[in-house]
């Protein structure tokens, strides 16, 4: 339950189209609700903008399509990240519209399908083995009310790729980079756009990768954007309207 529909109910009850006690049953489980195994947090969405995400590791298939249902009564989009099919046989049982993503491993429920973001998330991979994690963001972002767009295989090895793509690039609110091996493709597109560039390394790469370690220090060592880090990134999306 977020803002807008806690508006609408108190609207509702001045009209007089919903009694007072309709209005307390809907909103009983504010702030949360006691599963027994699980606390959902119905409160999120006011507090934050964005509803609770199930995390499914560790998850019965029952109790992720349990927390899932519970979301899923107050007219939220939902969002469950990392499963497995046999969670989603579960949660489909239920929610017939419920959809699941396979290279990003996420179910996403859409009931809401306003658009909220102010403009277009790019989400750019480096080679088509980051892809499954360019999904991941991906799917999350558009779940939560953004145009999102994408750019997979484009990495420096090849650069020519992403340069034939800079008009997509130059329309972008935000870009996502998500890179191995070395890490290096968020610094050159941090050195082509204006914007807030959100690097995220992968675990994709050779030799001395140590599991996608060598990727992340290079992103935190960006001469593009991150060298300065957080004033300068908070300063990129204060400027923006």
């Amino acid at each position: 339950m977020n803002s807008d529909s806690i508006k609408k109910l108190f609207q509702q009850v001045k009209k007089g189209t919903l009694s007072p006690d309709e209005a307390v049953q809907r909103l009983r489980h504010m702030p949360f609700e006691d599963l027994g195994f699980a606390n959902v947090d119905h409160h999120r969405a006011l507090r934050t903008g964005m509803a609770e995400v199930i995390f499914g590791p560790g998850k019965e298939p029952l109790q992720l399509a349990e927390i899932f249902a519970k979301l899923a009564e107050r007219g939220n989009n939902v969002l469950a990240t990392r499963v497995t099919e046999e969670q989603f046989r579960a949660v489909k049982r239920r929610f017939r519209k419920a959809e699941f993503h396979l290279l990003a491993h996420c179910i996403t429920l859409t009931q809401d399908d306003t658009v909220r973001g102010k403009g277009n998330i790019v989400v750019v991979s480096a080679g088509t083995s980051d892809v499954p994690v360019a999904e991941e963001a991906l799917v999350t972002a558009r779940i939560m009310g953004n145009v999102v767009q994408h750019l997979y295989d484009v990495g420096v090895a090849g650069i020519h790729r992403l340069l034939a793509r800079k008009h997509i690039l130059a329309k972008a609110r935000v870009v996502i980079v998500c890179a191995g091996m070395e890490g290096a493709l968020p610094s050159v597109v941090g050195g082509l756009v204006g914007v807030p560039v959100i690097a995220v390394p992968t675990s994709v790469g050779y030799g001395a990768s140590y599991k996608g370690l060598a990727a992340l220090l290079g992103m935190l060592n960006s001469c593009a954007s991150n060298v300065f880090g957080a004033g300068y990134v908070a300063s990129i999306i204060n400027r923006l309207e």
